[in-house]
């Protein structure tokens, strides 16, 4: 289906650009709106990178006073900057003439508002249910704010002409809310960073201290409570037991959470054997995986899938993750050990990849295979373009996959 090129105002109540998920998320959404012939206008947080694409345009709302970063998921900085936000956004407005508004988490509140008064269709993205986020960032307990939250994810899924999801657990959130909305599946695949080159690894083992034949267990990514390494920290002393020749490498995590994070190995058991790399660039990233001979993803709550899943996946490295729907949407028993998530479980896992090499192969492998067909970046493509034929009202032609 051939359609005319769109101008979009996009909201993203992020910093852009961050090497973290969501940002990841809106570079590849941003990308794959342009490859299809659209240009975009990005409002945005005063932080991170600037990034250069022909077709997009990046406006950053105003800093307020004492507010020099913002750390992921919700915080009280958000409140004002959210406020710089939406006078940004709706200075575009009146500036420039758009097609459609295109927002992002809690942005789409701004969006639904601002698409209404132009009398233009609004897209979501949601990346993550708004009233989860109390309970996943340990942020607060309050039934008022979650009740709060709550409406806002229902108003803006019914006033949203079509909602992009990363997830299945997600449609059904959207289904069970208004199931008349049209919801597109966009697994954050392309956003999850690239496949290793094999034998870039060696020099990460070198400059780690690490020879080449001690078990390495690797964990990419945040530090944040729901991330489970306090169930990864008690899986290792088990590991180490039986292997204590294994090592166990976490490659993320901001300073202070490092120093948390280490004092939780040193009472777990485990610092002898616990390498701490600190953040990584994005880029470095695929070396770690080529370096690791288990990867690990001991999530312990949310619904989201890791973006580092699809990374993983890439690898073709044997993948340990719990047995929970934020792994299961994506991980079955073919391409994973999947475990339960307790320390006994978890370490048995691991303990298995290590000690059944060819088993660990040929789930790698498979996981690679699922990686390069399922979660293509044509694929990704593909269904950003349907959620533009859904953003207009048009019927969506029928795809590849059984994808509608």
């Amino acid at each position: 289906m051939v359609f005319l090129p769109m101008r979009i105002l996009m909201i993203a109540p992020e910093p852009f650009f961050e090497p973290r998920g969501t940002p990841f998320s809106e570079y590849h959404r941003i990308r794959a709106l342009l490859e299809l012939g659209h240009t975009v206008d990005l409002v945005t947080y005063p932080f991170g990178r600037d990034v250069a694409m022909p077709g997009l345009r990046v406006f950053r709302c105003a800093r307020p006073p004492f507010i020099r970063n913002v750390r992921i998921g919700p915080s009280p900085a958000k409140i004002p900057l959210d406020l710089t936000l939406t006078v940004t956004a709706l200075r575009r407005a009146m500036r420039d003439r758009y097609d459609a508004v295109h927002s992002h988490e809690e942005g789409s509140f701004i969006g639904v508002l601002l698409a209404s008064v132009l009398g233009i269709p609004h897209l979501y993205d949601m990346h993550s249910s708004l009233p989860q986020q109390l309970t996943n960032f340990d942020y607060s307990r309050s039934r008022t704010l979650a009740a709060l939250f709550g409406w806002m994810e229902r108003f803006v899924i019914r006033r949203s002409r079509v909602v992009i999801v990363i997830c299945p657990r997600l449609e059904d959130v959207v289904r069970a809310i208004d199931a008349a909305v049209p919801s597109v599946l966009i697994e954050n695949a392309p956003g999850s960073g690239d496949a290793p080159t094999a034998g870039s690894g060696a020099a990460v083992r070198a400059a780690l201290g690490l020879d080449a034949t001690s078990p390495l267990i690797l964990y990419t990514g945040t530090f944040e409570a729901y991330q489970g390494l306090d169930l990864l920290f008690a899986s290792m002393r088990r590991v180490m037991l039986e292997r204590p020749d294994a090592r166990l490498v976490l490659a993320g995590g901001r300073p202070e959470q490092i120093a948390a994070a280490r004092a939780q190995a040193e009472t777990a058991g485990i610092a002898a054997i616990t390498v701490f790399a600190g953040q990584r660039p994005a880029e470095e990233i695929p070396a770690f995986l080529d370096a690791a001979d288990v990867l690990v993803s001991p999530r312990s709550a949310g619904m989201n899938t890791p973006l580092k899943i699809y990374q993983y996946l890439r690898s073709g490295r044997p993948i340990v993750a719990t047995r929970l729907v934020t792994h299961t949407q994506v991980l079955d028993d073919d391409i994973a050990f999947l475990t339960e998530a307790t320390p006994e479980g978890f370490g048995a896992g691991i303990l298995r990849a290590i000690t059944h090499p060819a088993e660990a192969r040929s789930v790698g492998a498979r996981a690679r295979e699922i990686a390069e067909t399922r979660y293509s970046y044509d694929s990704y493509l593909a269904k950003t373009r349907q959620a533009c034929v859904h953003l207009f009202g048009e019927p969506a032609p029928q795809m590849a996959g059984g994808i509608a």
